[in-house]
């Protein structure tokens, strides 16, 4: 029985490579169901996909970057009052979010319950964005398609967003190492092993971490820019964890490798820098999709690939501004051309996929005014 599921379309481009992989996975021990989701793509292990087993907990699987993830805060901006020329040269005066100080222990608006109870695990890396395609980015609302669900979720279309994406930073990598080395965890780890259970625990903790590492990443933004640094945490995503699903009596462990939850309320899918964010609600049917929905685009070009593609398209500046008039504040010229809306899949056809499959209702479109990357 072949236990491969692919969540995509013919207009939607899809690597063979990626599903390749993806055919690979699922023959290992104890894998149910592996599903591809259309933004889909390799990596060490296909990025957009969701592995479900039974018994056995394999951590690569979940990679490196545990609780890599995605935070929608409301800030107090309103967006009538935007400057973003102002606010672009305060991002390239401050060039590194660190000289920005964390705020105090037992700040009531910030989710601080782990800080002083022990030393931070990402050390000085807490409340910094990361590299790749991680990134802070400032938003509009642009189309909303259901007011109610809209407003019920907290959202005020007057007021500017803040969209966080960043996880454990190197945190993740030293528990995936440490399950490795210690654990030969690439062969999976059996579920009532000393092994599972400390790498669930590792785990557990680095998905804290990576929430509460965004929160304060929005703190340094907007404490930066010089305004409150007050914000409303509308949706909080993980992208990459295990989880544990009862079905038919069974514990089940589904492993997300870029993927979004589908079975915890509402969540944002963002495209490239130069396309619109979209806030959606799954449905009821997931199960089809292995709980999970897409993170994002997902890339459609190798990174090393993107500068000698671009390079005579763009110069160093005109690569800073996007079709839809945002901006992107960057000092690594090649990150800048590697995280290129070309580079990407196109999220409008992702996010049909979605809904061809009956996954999603879409709630509201958001348009980026200014994209932050480290």
């Amino acid at each position: 029985m072949n236990n491969v599921t692919i969540i995509s379309s013919e207009k939607n481009w899809l690597e063979q490579n990626a599903v390749n992989q993806l055919n690979q996975i699922s023959n290992l021990p104890g894998v149910v169901r592996a599903i591809g989701l259309p933004d889909l793509h390799p990596g060490k292990t296909p990025v957009g996909a969701a592995i479900i087993t039974e018994g056995i907990i394999y951590p690569h699987l979940v990679g490196n970057d545990i609780g890599c993830g995605m935070s929608m805060f409301m800030t107090e901006i309103e967006k009538r009052k935007v400057k973003v020329d102002r606010l672009i040269k305060t991002l390239e005066r401050i060039g590194n979010l660190k000289e920005i100080a964390l705020p105090e222990t037992g700040d009531e608006n910030l989710s601080l319950s782990l800080l002083g109870e022990r030393p931070s695990p990402l050390g000085a890396s807490l409340g910094t964005i990361g590299g790749g395609n991680h990134f802070a980015e400032l938003q509009e609302v642009e189309t909303i398609f259901a007011e109610e669900k809209f407003r019920s979720l907290g959202f005020d279309k007057n007021q500017i967003m803040l969209l966080i994406h960043s996880g454990s930073r190197g945190y993740g990598q030293t528990i995936l190492d440490e399950s490795i080395r210690v654990y030969s965890a690439q062969n999976g780890l059996s579920q009532s092993s000393e092994a599972a259970k400390e790498y669930l625990s590792k785990h557990n903790d680095a998905v804290n971490w990576a929430s509460l590492s965004r929160d304060l990443i929005a703190y340094r933004i907007l404490k930066a820019f010089g305004v409150s640094p007050q914000t409303t945490k509308l949706i909080d995503c993980c992208h990459n964890s295990v989880s544990v699903k009862e079905s038919d009596s069974k514990l089940l462990y589904i492993h997300r490798k870029g993927a979004s939850p589908a079975d915890q309320g509402a969540v944002i899918i963002p495209g490239s820098r130069g396309s619109l964010t979209y806030l959606v609600m799954p449905k009821d049917n997931t199960e089809i999709s292995g709980y999970s929905l897409a993170h994002g685009a997902g890339r459609k070009w190798e990174r090393s690939m993107c500068r000698s593609r671009l390079e005579n398209k763009y110069t160093k500046e005109s690569i800073k501004s996007t079709k839809l008039k945002g901006r992107v504040v960057c000092n690594d010229t090649n990150l800048l051309f590697e995280e290129a809306a070309e580079a990407y899949k196109n999220i409008d056809t992702v996010i049909q996929s979605l809904i061809d499959f009956e996954l999603i209702n879409v709630i509201a479109t958001f348009k980026p005014i200014l994209t932050y990357k480290a």
